[in-house]
């Protein structure tokens, strides 16, 4: 069993390392207290390439695996570009899965080339208020007119709609209780969300607001039947699709977030001096940055793990949720640990950590609560009963 990463996957860590180190945490605390889009950073990872990494090469983008594109956001996370960074491009990377994979060939050239060079923005509108994290509640509705469908309904938490051109969108277009299986009659759509039957409200939030979060309002939204995804009814199956890589995307970005948090905690440790020595002297400081590390470095195996798996076709379902549930924690527990070191400067913004807790802990309830990884191993790895 070979743990060690090839040397090209070693050339993305330090390509990525190097490019996001010219942005400082001075940028991204600006941008986040100003909730300005990081359009600059942005268009530098478009201009290097990297926005298609796990897109294929005949649509512009790299062909790699979804290993490849983990190391890519960890290393985003880890610069102290944390969440703000990685959320200009992960919906990029994992978002556009289901039209790689089961998109027309028009579509895919429509997309993809787009997305590659980062011209193209795109989010995902999956959430609705009233069904939370159960996608078979959804009511938003997909109403077939003749060669278009009518579509009315209400996304909610849909990151960077604001500064999309297209949103991969899931409604119904048969209603639930004419179906065999909940997750039945569902169909899923590229729509051009820039248009008049299209209405966005920012969410006011606690962190990230680099990148904002959108309410979204579709009102007799008409698209052409040519937006559909694949099959109509199929579009529960084509989502889960991007669900695996989905978490062990966030998984790294945990890890990375986690990483910088500890960077400077360690620093800071080393630099303080209480009662003439280093505060990193003391163990009441040094052992929980300690533990911070090593719950670190444990949950990496699980991730990186998840993301082989999932390249090599194997099933990864245990291995992706349990990854996310894992990396969160050790995120935020690094985070916490953080703020604790700094003290009373911890709550300063001009060390950056507490930008940095603030984002750890959004991964603990998105884009799955760990109440619902639990709900997961609990039902599929162990075999109990399932409880909701």
């Amino acid at each position: 069993m070979d743990f060690e990463l090839t040397q090209d996957q070693e050339d993305i860590r330090r390509g990525v390392r190097d490019l996001a180190s010219r942005f400082s945490d001075e940028y991204w605390a600006e941008h986040d207290q100003k909730g300005e889009f990081p359009t600059e950073f942005y268009n530098a990872f478009a201009d290097g390439g990297w926005l298609g990494i796990a897109i294929p090469t005949e649509y512009g983008g790299g062909g790699l695996g979804v290993l490849e594109a983990s190391l890519l956001l960890e290393e985003v996370a880890a610069s102290g570009a944390g969440m703000n960074g990685c959320s200009t491009m992960h919906l990029t990377i994992f978002g556009l899965n289901t039209i790689v994979k089961h998109g027309s060939d028009q579509m895919r050239e429509e997309i993809l080339p787009g997305a590659v060079d980062g011209t193209l923005h795109v989010c995902f509108g999956v959430t609705e208020p009233d069904a939370g994290t159960d996608t078979t509640r959804i009511s938003t509705f997909a109403k077939r007119d003749g060669d278009s469908y009518v579509i009315n309904g209400r996304k909610v938490w849909i990151t960077k709609a604001g500064q999309s051109q297209k949103m991969v969108l899931i409604a119904r277009t048969t209603p639930r209780d004419q179906v065999e299986k909940p997750t039945d009659g569902m169909s899923l759509f590229v729509v051009d969300i820039q248009s008049d039957q299209v209405k966005l409200q920012a969410i006011p939030k606690m962190g990230r607001n680099a990148v904002p979060s959108y309410e979204v309002y579709m009102d007799d939204f008409r698209v052409p039947v040519s937006a559909r995804i694949g099959e109509e009814g199929m579009g529960f199956r084509y989502l889960l699709d991007g669900l695996n890589p989905e978490r062990i995307l966030l998984a790294h970005e945990a890890l990375g977030i986690g990483r910088a948090a500890l960077r400077r905690a360690v620093r800071y440790a080393n630099e303080r001096v209480v009662f003439d020595r280093p505060i990193g002297k003391n163990q009441g400081i040094a052992f929980p940055l300690a533990e911070a590390a090593t719950r670190l470095d444990a949950a990496e195996l699980m991730a990186r793990n998840a993301a082989w798996r999932y390249d090599k076709g194997l099933p990864c379902g245990r291995e992706a949720n349990m990854a996310k549930w894992l990396c969160a924690d050790a995120g935020f527990e690094a985070a916490d640990r953080a703020i604790q070191t700094h003290g009373g400067m911890g709550f300063a913004r001009e060390y950056h950590v507490e930008r940095y807790f603030r984002e750890s802990r959004l991964l603990r309830l998105a884009p799955i609560s760990q109440e619902m990884v639990l709900n997961y191993v609990s039902q599929h790895v162990l075999g109990m009963p399932r409880s909701y």
